[in-house]
């Protein structure tokens, strides 16, 4: 499976948080600010900011005389027993706080083997989850998970995966032609947000952003009630602010 790489501002934020880690995980007494930043490159506010973020998700530590040490997070993400379920576990707590701060339901998604797949989500009384009313596998072409992880592939992994799924119209607003949709998939700009306008559900509308990580295709999305639907690119536009704990989580 080719994949068609665009970094996006998470990526850079994964990226040079993994420089960071480094260079604490070099230095098992901790190591300082200053230090940190000579050895990265990052300058002050960068690295102020991004320290914050990784100390939030228990990837570093400060000890009392302020230097850094690396955190437990870190050291179950990178234990050799363990792993996937540290990680799973790192996730849903990724998912749980976006489902608060966004008010809605959240999802992660990831291609594997050629489908798509819902891997976790973070849902609740008052965010409920999409109906799965027609298997998300079979309908990569009206879901907003499906369009964003599709986007992330080749063209020609494109056209295999719609070649292996019939493109039914299952709402009024269902793109059905396999040329409208590879259109539209080529011209997607890599930090939009994915969007499904009742495509999938009627009543439902949901955004997608993409996550991905070396060989591993993924995304985040969210789903509103249509009535709420003004609310979407906001959820949307949150989504990928937090995209960088779920790439670093993925690349560790």
């Amino acid at each position: 499976m080719a994949l068609k790489h665009e970094p996006t501002a998470p990526y850079h934020s994964a990226q040079d948080a993994l420089r960071v880690l480094e260079w604490v995980a070099r230095h098992s007494a901790g190591v300082t600010d200053t230090v940190l930043s000579r050895r990265t490159g990052l300058d002050a506010e960068r690295l102020t900011a991004l320290l914050r973020m990784l100390r939030r998700e228990g990837y570093v530590e400060q000890i009392t005389d302020g230097a850094w040490v690396t955190g437990d997070a870190l050291r179950r993400l990178t234990s050799a027993h363990g792993r996937e379920r540290a990680l799973r576990e790192k996730i849903q707590h990724v998912l749980d706080r976006l489902r608060d701060s966004v008010g809605a339901a959240v999802y992660m998604s990831r291609y594997v083997d050629g489908e798509v797949r819902i891997t976790q989500y973070a849902a609740g009384p008052a965010t409920p989850a999409v109906n799965e009313w027609v298997d998300f596998r079979c309908s990569a072409h009206a879901t907003a998970v499906g369009k964003s992880l599709l986007t992330q592939l080749d063209p020609g992994a494109r056209r295999d995966h719609l070649s292996r799924h019939r493109m039914a119209r299952l709402t009024s607003h269902t793109i059905t032609s396999d040329k409208l949709l590879l259109s539209r998939l080529a011209a997607q700009p890599p930090t939009a947000p994915v969007l499904d306008l009742q495509e999938y559900a009627v009543g439902t509308v949901c955004a997608a952003v993409p996550v991905t990580a070396g060989a591993s295709v993924g995304c985040l999305a969210v789903s509103l009630p249509v009535e709420r639907a003004y609310r979407l690119r906001q959820a949307a536009d949150t989504l990928h602010r937090s995209a960088a704990p779920v790439l670093l989580s993925l690349a560790l």
